[in-house]
């Protein structure tokens, strides 16, 4: 039997990938990507994912195996059932310790604590309520059901439809279904369970940093998806990329867009840290300084703590 994987949580730009990549050759383990963007195949600069290889039908990232990054076309969708039923079959099949790296909360939780029971999409319904404007499901979803509206940003409109569907289809607030699975913790005995606590300044520093530095080849990536797959693909309704094709129709020029990316980003790691929060037995690497965020000491420590709990 393998031992407890690891999971590296924690917000936008915090380092993840690296201390999981650092991590991995330390233990001989292999990397699941918990990341609902990274998942998809050409959009790699603007979701972070790491540059790797397609071998043998499997993706390498500096020899490591990475699952579920960089292998879904941009117009197929893919939501949290999907990624329950891909890790399951990874981790009943895997041979070697298994770190769970990304920030995407609702995949984790869903998969180490189980799931609301909800309804299968409908594609009938998703077709009629597609055929509206953003503007339009947004404001239904804050006449039908306001608690949604309050955490689900307009702009995510996958999530506005599915909170939508759930809630035509049940005849209750999707918000009320949801509250059948609210965990304060996960359980020592499924993971090691660690976060990577930045100061919110030096976080808010490295969101800037990195917008900067992916900007124009987000751009790049945008303008080749809409070649091949329209506008409309599900990748491209996501941070960033949405903000790209906006400047390719000329509606942001790239001032605004990139201003606007950089608001929208820390925004997104705002309601990351407060999702993590709620976890009374996460482990907290806590990172005051630059210098805190030492990989090879980081990787000793969690070795240690993962042999003392």
């Amino acid at each position: 039997m393998n031992p407890r994987p690891f999971i590296i949580a924690g917000p936008t730009a915090s380092g993840k990938t690296d201390l999981a990549l650092a991590l991995a050759k330390q233990i001989d383990g292999e990397i699941v990507s918990v990341d609902s963007r990274q998942i998809y195949k050409g959009l790699n600069v603007g979701t972070a994912c790491p540059k790797g290889i397609w071998q043998d039908n499997n993706f390498y990232v500096e020899g490591i195996k990475y699952y579920l990054a960089d292998f879904l076309p941009i117009d197929e969708k893919f939501d949290v059932s999907l990624f329950i039923k891909y890790a399951q079959k990874i981790t009943e099949s895997a041979t070697k310790p298994l770190i769970f790296a990304g920030g995407t909360g609702l995949y984790l939780q869903s998969f180490f604590c189980g799931m609301d029971k909800l309804p299968p999409a409908d594609e009938t319904l998703r077709k009629k309520l597609s055929a509206k404007t953003k503007e339009e499901l947004y404001t239904e979803l804050k006449k039908l059901d306001p608690q949604s509206a309050k955490t689900i940003p307009q702009g995510n409109l996958h999530r506005v439809l599915r909170a939508l569907e759930i809630t035509l289809l049940t005849g209750k607030p999707a918000s009320s279904l949801r509250t059948q699975t609210e965990p304060q913790e996960i359980p020592f005995e499924k993971a090691v369970f660690l976060y990577i606590n930045w100061d919110k300044e030096l976080l808010n520093k490295r969101i800037v940093l990195r917008t900067n530095k992916i900007f124009e080849p987000m751009i790049e990536e945008a303008r080749e998806a809409i070649k091949t797959f329209g506008k409309d693909a599900c990748g491209l309704n996501t941070l960033g990329y949405t903000q790209a094709r906006e400047v390719l129709e000329g509606k942001l020029s790239r001032k605004e867009a990139l201003e606007k990316i950089i608001v929208l980003t820390r925004q997104y790691a705002k309601r990351q840290r407060t999702w993590f929060k709620r976890y009374k037995n996460i482990i907290s690497l806590d990172i005051k300084e630059e210098k805190d965020f030492d990989i090879p000491l980081l990787c000793r420590k969690i070795i240690d703590l993962s042999k003392a709990i």
